[in-house]
């Protein structure tokens, strides 16, 4: 999977996608004004140096066909035990965007059906269901979310996911639980979002010019299409992307809420569970797989890849 380098100067609306980009990865957001924050331990870099040499699995990629971008995927790892004599549990690791294709949540229906659990993300208050239709709350990434849905032509996760399903199970964080995190480690919105407009700055120094493309996009005559290969371009930089919001010593919005997922994950695997999805945004899962190595002995055997975005116009050749 190739980088792109973003811009030569400081575009504040370059660094504006990026940090709207950061949030496409993090959670769907519905409630309140705290859904952003820092704290408790590194994430994404520990994970990695705690793996050492073992090949790095990737979660997003953006699919060329040459030069050109034809999809923005997403993975499903399938994590199973290390002791090959032991079948059970088995965890896919199922990483989310929350805007998408319609076609992409309609797959992840489906495929939903074959877990005994589905583990998901919701910052809300515990076992919340949400709503067939549901577009979330008013908070500051809530309406971001709903924006680029609009802009960008596609479909809200709260809306696309049918969270009805029996086996579908609440694994994060209510408000009032972040809120206490955030207080109790003075984080807040601001200093997240600082955060990934200082990494966007700092990386525009050793790259060259999304800036052309950002502004292209605007005038496209498919300017949904256009922006979606721009901020695909952003999303690809997601591991250094989430070593930014985690800083150095992690944060509540990434290890925290990991931490409170995988809890819910040994109950479900205490209760005979035997095959469960953990459905979280991207950023999430590089975390998410070391937990799972040392806590549950489960490593990553296998990746299936899905469609989140389609990045080519109808018509176009790959």
């Amino acid at each position: 999977m190739s980088i792109r380098a973003t811009a030569t100067r400081a575009n504040p609306v370059t660094n504006l996608l990026f940090a709207i980009a950061a949030a496409q990865l993090t959670l769907p957001a519905v409630d309140g004004p705290s859904l952003l924050a820092h704290g408790a331990e590194p994430a994404a870099a520990a994970a990695q140096a705690a793996r050492g040499d073992a090949e790095e699995v990737a979660f997003l990629r953006v699919k060329r066909e040459g030069d050109e971008p034809v999809a923005l995927e997403v993975a499903v790892v399938r994590c199973t035990p290390k002791n090959a004599a032991k079948k059970w549990p088995v965890v896919d690791l199922v990483a989310a965007v929350h805007v998408a294709e319609p076609s992409f949540y309609a797959e992840l229906n489906k495929r939903f059906k074959e877990y005994d659990a589905v583990l998901y993300e919701l910052v809300a208050p515990e076992g919340t269901r949400v709503r067939a239709g549901q577009r979330g709350g008013g908070n500051p990434v809530s309406m971001l979310q709903h924006g680029l849905t609009d802009v960008l032509e596609l479909q809200f996760q709260l809306e696309g996911v049918d969270y009805q399903a029996d086996n579908l199970v609440h694994a994060d964080m209510s408000p009032a639980q972040l809120a206490e995190s955030m207080n109790e480690r003075g984080e807040g919105f601001a200093q997240m979002f600082a955060r990934m407009l200082g990494y966007s700055l700092a990386r525009q120094q050793q790259a060259a010019s999304s800036d052309a493309q950002l502004l292209g996009a605007l005038f496209s005559d498919n300017r949904a299409m256009a922006l979606r290969r721009a901020m695909a371009e952003q999303f690809e930089d997601m591991p250094a992307m989430v070593r930014a919001i985690e800083g150095q010593q992690g944060s509540t919005l990434i290890a925290q809420r990991n931490k409170r997922a995988l809890a819910v994950l040994r109950k479900q695997v205490d209760d005979g569970k035997r095959r469960l999805a953990i459905f979280y945004g991207a950023a999430h899962m590089d975390d998410m797989l070391d937990r799972l190595d040392k806590d549950f002995n489960l490593v990553p055997t296998k990746t299936d890849w899905l469609v989140a975005w389609k990045l080519q116009e109808k018509g176009d050749s790959p």
